[in-house]
């Protein structure tokens, strides 16, 4: 059977296989044909998409209106000011830049000035390193660098959410992971992070067997972040939204073949202890996962079909999704993802409705972040691209009905 299936699919959950290639992307993505044309004609032309469903540009001045009382034009604010966050992995290339040779702001201190002017209250870590010119040298990765990197949030008005950093990889946790687990732990408090995580899946698996394994990894893990007061979060891209092999037939190896229609991502909500694990979606990923894995072979061998709602799944969990990577996308017929990444609110993923229909506005904390923001010939692209994300970001409201 399908478990987690939603009964308010879109069009999306009944588009033919014998559709056009373009109709059915445009159904898997539900896009309507209008947005759908006028942006495939873009990506076409390596233009960027005008901003769709809701995600208009703010002006300067919204951000000056915006007082965090929950209303602005047009509606309620969805992400209030003090939760607009950013993951520094989209300024990365500022971060490590060399400080003389540019007048462009570089290394942390210079970033953290520039993205509070911006209007950004929040902040991901993405490692702590940066060039070795910029004040206090290229690697803070230490409990004197934390507190000169706290100094500096603290100074602009900053606060840290969580860092992309040390996960053990060995299970059981040797002597030498453990202690480089508890160094981080250390440094996640100087910086006054509720949480910390890491970019990768828990396992790279399709089999219940290592998702098991995962989870009393992760369990135990938690638990050890719990005592020293941080959450432990673990960030995912598209593949660990894919379907659970965990019934039928076994291969040669003696491991399963067909899904019971759980995904691997929903499965570890499950076997993993809601007091110690938690989650970050990477909306963009999890719309690329949408497009994707849409069908799978149940145990009785026949095909099924259940297209994903990343926006139900949180709803569904809430409390265990406190971080979001908020990425934009554009639609895409060629590269096998369904959309191209670009600047958060000039692309076709409908913020609008996730924000309103996951709720709990004061409690997740959407870091936005564009892979593709650093350029090679535009060294202020993504710090130009920040701000973008940021102003559309302020933008949103909930549609009035």
């Amino acid at each position: 059977m399908t478990l987690y299936s939603d009964p308010s699919r879109t069009e999306a959950a009944t588009a033919s296989a014998t559709d056009a290639p373009d109709e059915g992307l445009r159904r898997t993505l539900g896009v309507d044909r209008r947005r759908f044309l006028s942006t495939c004609t873009a990506v076409a032309a390596g233009a960027v998409a005008a901003p769709v469903f809701g995600a208009a540009p703010a002006l300067a001045q919204d951000r000056g209106r915006d007082h965090g009382h929950g209303h602005g034009r047009g509606g309620q604010v969805l992400v209030p000011p003090h939760k607009r966050g950013i993951i520094l992995y989209t300024v990365r290339d500022a971060v490590g830049r060399d400080p003389l040779t540019t007048d462009l702001p570089s290394g942390f201190r210079e970033v953290f000035k520039q993205l509070a002017r911006h209007g950004y209250r929040q902040v991901e870590f993405a490692g702590y390193r940066q060039h070795a010119n910029a004040p206090g040298g290229a690697d803070l990765e230490s409990v004197a660098g934390a507190r000169l990197l706290r100094s500096w949030l603290d100074e602009y008005g900053l606060r840290a959410q969580g860092n992309h950093g040390f996960i053990p990889p060995s299970w059981p946790l040797t002597t030498a992971d453990l202690d480089t687990f508890k160094k981080h732990l250390e440094i996640a408090n100087i910086l006054g992070m509720d949480h910390m995580g890491t970019g990768g899946d828990p396992t790279g698996s399709s089999h219940r067997a290592d998702w098991d394994v995962a989870a009393d990894k992760w369990n135990a893990l938690g638990e050890i972040a719990r005592r020293e007061g941080v959450k432990l979060y673990t960030h995912n891209h598209d593949s660990a939204y894919g379907f659970l092999l965990d019934g039928g037939p076994l291969d040669d190896q003696g491991r399963p073949t067909r899904s019971s229609g759980i995904r691997k991502l929903e499965y570890f909500l499950k076997v993993t202890d809601p007091g110690l694990v938690w989650l970050e979606m990477d909306i963009f990923w999890a719309h690329v996962a949408q497009y994707k894995f849409h069908t799978y072979t149940a145990h009785d061998g026949s095909t099924r079909r259940d297209v994903f709602d990343p926006a139900g799944l949180v709803a569904r969990n809430n409390k265990r999704y406190p971080l979001f990577h908020a990425k934009d996308g554009v639609v895409s017929t060629t590269n096998g993802m369904g959309y191209e990444m670009v600047p958060f609110g000039t692309g076709v993923i409908d913020y609008t409705a996730f924000f309103s229909r996951v709720g709990q506005r004061n409690y997740h904390n959407p870091m936005i972040e564009d892979d593709n923001a650093p350029s090679a010939t535009d060294p202020g692209q993504s710090l130009r691209e920040a701000k973008i994300g940021y102003d559309n970001m302020a933008a949103l409201r909930k549609r009035c009905r």
